[in-house]
């Protein structure tokens, strides 16, 4: 490399950190400013620049600009505010990014893979600087967060995604790679804008779309051995049958869908600490049955199944709520992932009414409708409980379908609340609450952490149920005296390593761990964590 490419390069740069003699050996004295910094240094610097942008999408685009000149310099600055940042790096920032993405576009990142190039993906792939890939993490853009199909504007997730693998988990960021799967998009306005920089054609369908998928999975694998590949923001047409068709064959699982139902679930056990109530007693209302609240059911029905309840009395205890009403078994062309959910019932179509028939003890929201849970709905469900529990989990903030004030005000301050999005600490009446954020961050990173510290070959349902049970776990007492059911922020990467912890645990005891098992398992994992250090 020369003195120039040093400077460019991200995950060698060092900036004002270069000492006297590094310039000296590297060629770079005189390029830079004549004082010497400490890491700690660059931060503070970072985070008064940072403060004093006046949105969040411009703190946005400096944190990336940033992570592309010095990525150890962004990810420590990351890691050691993560409350501060990761609303800024990831959700709900990056929706709003996403939304902008081919308006706000300045230097690439990541790997772009098209249906332009369907037949030579291998050649695409073989592009990429490095060859120790550990974690891919693709989107095709079709269901970004709840903001619909952005297309190529979805590229924020990945990348996103990807810095909180670093971040919480301690992911080596040289191993990670984000990937665009340009399949087109049906949604017209993204297309016909002016800067989009996609492939402005209709979005693929049916077996064309299925071959574009499967040539980049085997592209992936000869590329990358072994690679973990995470399907992220896929729209429901797609991502429950992808699930099904690769789970078996490679290291890959579905966010929306599995880690969603992991972080649920853990959600929902932290809250009936707080009830005294069993996970058995309970029957949950979805608004929504998408990726992400079909992935909850399913996991909470297998969580009753493992306390002993028949497979129908499981999912007997989830109803769902969909465009359309309650699902019911009469319904003509239901979607296959939601059959398993359907009952036998008159049909409901609003839902206050079914909250109403159903008498349910938790609501759980992940439908991209904001204020869908309105007074009246949540004033019913605090008369038919004394502490409902209450999830609001789309994103971004202007997709939750109520606000934690809205929450607290209408049931007289008795729901347990979280939400997808992180809302500010709610005044009422002399007691102050404080939000849990219900996301997905809390599990996918210590999962794949797990997955690559033991090398399974697949990732197995007992993992998430591991990963339920630790996340549970890391909520203390006194997160649920202020009415916390997920642990804050600056917590993530202790989350991280217990998730970790658990899900290797899973791993070796169902035999899908290729690496030997060591004798402390946390400290090995902790060992291998990335610290962001010069």
């Amino acid at each position: 490399m020369t003195n120039v490419d040093i400077l460019r390069e991200p995950l060698r740069n060092r900036g004002t950190a270069f000492t006297p003699e590094e310039r000296g050996r590297h060629g770079v004295t005189g390029l830079l400013p004549p004082r010497v910094e400490t890491i700690d240094e660059q931060v503070a610097r970072v985070l008064a620049n940072l403060r004093a942008k006046p949105s969040a999408l411009e703190k946005y685009l400096y944190l990336s600009t940033v992570q592309s000149e010095n990525e150890t310099l962004f990810f420590r600055t990351v890691i050691d505010n993560l409350e501060e940042t990761v609303p800024i790096a990831y959700t709900p920032t990056v929706g709003e990014a996403c939304l902008q993405w081919s308006r706000i576009y300045l230097r690439p990142r990541g790997l772009y893979v098209s249906a332009r190039e369907r037949g030579c993906i291998d050649a695409v792939l073989a592009n990429w600087p490095r060859d120790d890939v550990a974690i891919i993490v693709v989107t095709d853009g079709g269901r970004i967060l709840g903001l619909g199909d952005l297309g190529a504007n979805g590229m924020g997730i990945p990348i996103g995604k990807l810095a909180l693998y670093v971040a919480c988990a301690g992911i080596d960021p040289a191993r990670c790679l984000p990937v665009m799967l340009d399949a087109g998009t049906g949604n017209a306005a993204v297309r016909d804008d002016p800067f989009y920089l996609g492939l402005r054609t209709p979005r693929l369908a049916g077996d064309e779309y299925d071959a574009l998928v499967d040539e980049f999975v085997v592209a992936a694998q000869a590329r990358f051995p072994g690679v973990l590949i995470q399907f992220e923001d896929f729209a429901n047409v797609n991502a429950f049958r992808l699930l099904a068709r690769h789970r078996e064959r490679i290291r890959c699982f579905n966010d929306d869908i599995q880690g969603t139902g992991a972080m649920a679930l853990a959600g929902l056990c932290a809250a009936l600490r707080i009830t005294g109530a069993r996970l058995a007693d309970q029957r949950l209302l979805f608004f929504g049955a998408g990726e992400a609240n079909v992935g909850i059911g399913t996991l909470v029905a297998a969580a009753l199944e493992r306390e002993g309840l028949s497979a129908a009395e499981a999912r007997g205890r989830c109803w769902f709520f969909d465009s359309q009403g309650l699902v019911t078994r009469d319904r003509s062309a239901l979607a296959e992932h939601k059959r398993p959910f359907a009952r036998d019932h008159p049909p409901v179509t609003a839902l206050l009414d079914a909250v109403e028939a159903v008498r349910p003890t938790a609501l759980v929201g992940a439908s991209g409708q904001p204020g869908a849970f309105t007074a009246p709905v949540l004033a019913a469900m605090a008369r038919l409980n004394a502490r409902p529990i209450v999830f609001a989990l789309s994103n971004p903030t202007a997709k939750a379908e109520c606000t934690a004030d809205e929450a607290y005000r209408a049931t007289g301050g008795r729901a347990i609340f979280a939400s997808g999005s992180p809302f500010p600490p709610v005044a009422l009446d002399g007691r102050t609450y404080f939000t849990g954020q219900a996301n997905n961050s809390f599990v996918f990173p210590g999962l794949g952490l797990g997955v690559l510290a033991t090398g399974a070959t697949r990732v197995v349902d007992e993992m998430y149920f591991a990963a339920a049970d630790a996340l549970a776990a890391q909520v203390d007492a006194q997160d649920l005296a202020c009415g916390r059911i997920f642990p804050p922020a600056t917590r993530m990467r202790e989350v991280a390593l217990a998730v970790a912890t658990a899900a290797a645990g899973a791993a070796y005891d169902k035999g899908v761990a290729t690496v030997p098992r060591p004798a402390d398992l946390a400290a090995h994992i902790r060992q291998s964590m990335y610290a962001a250090r010069y």
